[in-house]
C-alpha cells in the first residue's frame, strides 16, 4: 500500500498539462523503476516499483489509480491514489533514465521528495 502511495505521488506531477507528440513519446514506452525518496515528512525513507509506459502514458502494474503522461521531451506529470494516500509528482526522462520531484499524503502523513527512475 505504501509502495503504490508513492508511486502515485511521484507520478502525479509529470502530467501537468504538457503536450504529448505521440511518436517521440512512445520512445519512453515501455518496463521502468522508479525510486521514491523521502526527503521531507514522516514517510518511509524511501520505495522502489516497477512502472510501465505505453504510448507515451504512465500506466500502474498495480492496484494504484495513476493518471500520468510523458511528453515528447521526456516531460512527466502524474497523479496517483491508492486509498487513503495520493501525490503528485514531476520531472524529466531522457534516454533510460529520469529524475523529478513528489510530494502527497501517505496514510495521513504530508510528505515530499525527489525521484528516480531508470529502465
Amino acid at each position: 500500500m505504501k509502495v503504490i502511495g508513492f508511486a502515485v505521488l511521484a507520478l502525479t506531477s509529470l502530467v501537468l498539462g504538457l503536450s504529448v507528440e505521440p511518436a517521440k513519446a512512445a520512445s519512453f514506452d515501455g518496463p521502468w523503476t522508479v525510486v521514491i525518496v523521502t526527503q521531507s515528512g514522516n514517510c518511509d525513507a524511501a520505495y522502489s516499483f516497477p512502472l510501465q509506459v505505453s504510448g507515451g502514458r504512465v500506466v500502474s502494474t498495480g492496484g494504484a489509480a495513476i493518471n500520468g503522461r510523458i511528453s515528447g521531451g521526456g516531460g512527466v506529470s502524474v497523479a496517483i491514489s491508492s486509498g487513503g494516500s495520493s501525490g503528485r509528482a514531476s520531472g524529466r526522462l531522457s534516454g533510460s533514465s529520469g529524475s523529478g520531484r513528489w510530494n502527497g499524503i501517505l496514510n495521513g502523513a504530508r510528505c515530499s521528495g525527489r525521484w528516480e527512475a531508470h529502465r
